[in-house]
């Protein structure tokens, strides 16, 4: 309680940037960002009093009660302007739409963007900055002060199984967080001179880099025609689904921590080789695109599915059969591991890929000793089985919630790709309600719920979530 006291007292403070923006341009919305600033930050300061002077000491079970209880009551207060806003959205529509942000899916229950107040706008903004890889990195920092494991906590959000680059968490976290402002401010400074607004440049910077997907323009990225402005959108969402972690090394003048890894060379040649399959389609279903123009398309968009930033330049599912059941496949995907994307992550995938090679070559030979290696080490059996379950488990959940979401009444292709979207924390789904020109106003408020819980569970990557369920949990 205390420390969700301190992160309730931080969101409220964070409440207070729209605030005086909506207040310096005039706009009347300022009072809904005041009234949720009041609310969320006695609440969290007076759990904070209430609890201060105790011993804090987490057990592993109270380290997964308090990761999960940080997302869902941050996620409760995160609402608060939403509903108070001149948007009046009910509460499932809110809190849809801030888990949305928190999870860095993108998924939006919001029309009419373009002329929305600007501190709702970049309210949506700081939700997805802080969810990718700021509340970890803000964790990172104050949980040793606590005096509380910080590292156990990343590790129940990111599996980034990298060694430590740093001696000490709290020396981790502020690096991480460096890395993260730095390029947030690089990709809002390349917006700016490639033809956003200063305002524009702001918002897509934090969206970008969290691999988030909220715009402030319903069309999303097909409002802006000028190619530099995509192009540095690839970049910048290619740059949030590698391991910030080995950001730093490669800083550290490592740089072949980063671009030596096996997952990173492994994802951005999927990248490209993704991209120039799409291209190719494009060229071959769209006589009157060049090849510049079909790339850049081809590019932004698959980048955007893979990274599960969930930006869209065009409606994709106009452009036949093989885009879309490609489509479909890649929003499973998502980056490297201590990234902040969704998806299976390039790691896993890969791991999978060398123990089926390593079962093949078993069936050939035998009696030869077989032992698939990663980065130069042996994958142990414990990986190995703890990779299928969680490819097992992310797929399970993705059938479950589709079938569950089919019987509300959506179609069979929305609900399918809406259930793959929001385990993955891709945002927009296929179809013409929920695609990548439309959004999640119109689907019922239990679908809504049901797509909330699948957000948070692919985003705290199931086990952190599905433990509290079992009745072992509490008796420990």
């Amino acid at each position: 309680m205390f420390v969700l006291g301190w992160l309730l007292t931080v969101l409220g403070g964070a409440m207070l940037v729209p605030l005086f923006v909506d207040l310096a341009l005039g706009h009347p919305d300022w009072t809904s960002f005041l009234a949720s600033a009041i609310i969320t930050g006695f609440t969290g300061f007076s759990l904070v009093l209430t609890m201060r002077g105790r011993t804090l000491v987490l057990r592993r079970q109270q380290t997964f009660l308090l990761t999960t209880s940080a997302w869902v009551s941050t996620g409760v207060f995160g609402c608060l302007p939403f509903m108070l806003s001149e948007f009046e959205l009910d509460f499932a529509g809110a809190f849809f739409e801030t888990i949305s942000g928190l999870t860095t899916t993108g998924s939006t229950v919001m029309a009419g963007l373009d002329t929305a107040p600007p501190g709702i706008l970049l309210w949506r903004s700081i939700l997805q900055w802080l969810g990718g890889i700021g509340i970890i990195g803000m964790s990172l920092v104050i949980f040793p002060f606590l005096r509380i494991g910080g590292m156990q906590l990343f590790k129940t959000e990111s599996s980034d199984t990298t060694e430590k680059i740093l001696p000490s968490v709290g020396r981790l976290g502020v690096a991480i967080s460096l890395v993260y402002l730095g390029l947030t401010i690089l990709c809002t400074l390349a917006y700016w001179a490639a033809g956003m607004t200063g305002f524009e440049a702001v918002l897509h910077s934090m969206t970008t880099l969290s691999t988030g997907g909220y715009s402030n323009h319903d069309s999303s990225f097909a409002y802006f025609e000028e190619g530099a402005i995509h192009w540095v959108g690839i970049i910048f969402m290619t740059a949030g689904s590698l391991p910030f972690a080995l950001f730093i090394g490669a800083l550290l003048g490592r740089p072949m921590m980063l671009f030596g890894d096996r997952q990173v060379k492994m994802f951005l040649a999927f990248l490209a080789l993704a991209s120039l399959a799409v291209t190719a389609s494009l060229m071959i279903t769209e006589v009157d695109l060049d090849f510049g123009e079909a790339l850049t398309l081809a590019t932004f968009n698959v980048v955007s599915i893979v990274s599960t930033t969930g930006y869209a330049s065009a409606d994709y599912s106009l452009w036949g059969g093989f885009v879309v059941v490609f489509v479909f496949l890649l929003m499973v995907v998502g980056g490297c591991t201590g990234s902040t994307t969704g998806g299976i992550k390039m790691f896993r995938l890969d791991i999978a890929w060398k123990l089926y090679g390593g079962y093949i070559r078993n069936l050939l030979m035998p009696h030869a000793v077989n032992v698939p290696h990663y980065n130069g080490r042996p994958v142990t059996d414990e990986l190995g089985r703890a990779v299928l379950l969680y490819i097992f488990l992310y797929l399970a959940t993705c059938t479950a919630l589709s079938l569950a979401l089919a019987m509300l009444g959506m179609p069979a292709l929305e609900a399918a790709s809406s259930a793959f979207s929001a385990v993955g924390n891709v945002g927009p789904g296929l179809g013409p309600i929920v695609g990548p020109v439309g959004n999640f106003a119109d689907i019922p408020d239990t679908a809504k719920w049901l797509m909330s819980f699948g957000m948070l569970l692919g985003r705290l990557e199931f086990f952190t979530v599905l433990v509290l369920l079992s009745p072992n949990f509490w008796k420990a």
